[in-house]
């Protein structure tokens, strides 16, 4: 049996003020899973992300790559996990965004068409491949963001790791990145607040509240359980439904077939009102038409 792609048993770490940010975490994820982490500012999710690829060292306790702790060879791990930070701006510092992309692999080793192509891939896979001799500072902050997961998937990691990644971005960059990270075929880990975003992302989420996980199940139960979400300082959009959009961009019309017997009854409570994924009733023009979906084409290989 292969082990989890992450595996993390009895994690602590304080930092130098004496503070707790991790308190006896424990928390397995398997190849090709979608988490989404989630917490109220403090919980520990960040510093949790930065032990995956041994930028912190656990206090006590144990982080395993793939099978691998990241106390070994981190510049093994370091290639196996890729960790995208909030802000793009503190990972691009060459001069054009293909100089960025390749100097990861460059890093590793990695010469010539090999690292021409890697780098082609890369920026592809995000949908800037025609911005390679283009300077970061030209860019969009949401194509910024993208540029910023080439750089980490240049090196094809295992795990993929993001903080923030809808941190600051509008609804078309928010919507292009979660076409891009919807295709990967990569285990991913989403640090975040944006609780419709991890619904419609990842099908599971982990909560961790005071450095400890609180909570660990489907995404869609968690997010409806409101008294929870309101125990550790978490809140949903008013009248959003977590069971409406879960996994919608991962399943395209799976989702939709799945969540019609539901979607009917719950329209039939109501009388009939349909309402979107955020409770709104449809305008005049919206009722003229047939029923809205509620998902898109699906964009890569469900998790």
């Amino acid at each position: 049996m292969s082990p989890p792609a992450v595996s993390v048993r009895g994690l602590r770490f304080a930092y130098p003020d004496g503070r707790v940010a991790l308190d006896g975490v424990d928390l397995d994820i398997g190849a090709g899973e979608r988490v989404a982490v989630l917490g109220p500012n403090g919980a520990g999710k960040t510093t949790l992300a930065l032990h995956l690829n041994g930028i912190h060292a656990p206090q006590a306790g144990t982080v395993t790559i793939g099978g691998e702790p990241t106390t070994g060879d981190l510049a093994a791990i370091r290639r196996r996990v890729g960790l995208v930070f909030q802000d793009p701006d503190d990972q691009l510092f060459m001069p054009t965004v293909g100089d960025d992309v390749a100097f990861g692999p460059a890093h590793a080793g990695l010469r010539g068409t090999d690292l021409r192509g890697r780098v082609a891939s890369a920026l592809d896979a995000v949908g800037m491949g025609g911005h390679a001799g283009t300077a970061p500072h030209h860019l969009s902050f949401g194509q910024r963001r993208r540029v910023a997961v080439a750089t980490v998937l240049a090196s094809r990691p295992d795990v993929l790791v993001l903080d923030e990644p809808t941190a600051n971005l509008d609804p078309a960059a928010r919507r292009e990145l979660t076409d891009v990270l919807a295709g990967l075929e990569v285990t991913l880990l989403v640090v975040t607040h944006d609780l419709p975003y991890a619904a419609e992302l990842c099908r599971r989420a982990v909560v961790l509240d005071a450095g400890r996980v609180v909570a660990d199940g489907a995404t869609g139960d968690l997010l409806a359980d409101t008294d929870r979400l309101a125990a550790h300082r978490l809140f949903l959009p008013r009248g959003f439904d977590p069971r409406l959009v879960c996994g919608s961009a991962l399943t395209g019309t799976a989702a939709t077939a799945a969540a019609a017997p539901a979607r009917d009854a719950a329209g039939a409570r109501r009388g009939g009102d349909r309402r979107d994924a955020v409770g709104r009733p449809p305008g005049p023009a919206a009722a003229a038409r047939s029923p809205r979906r509620l998902t898109g084409p699906g964009r890569g290989a469900v998790a």
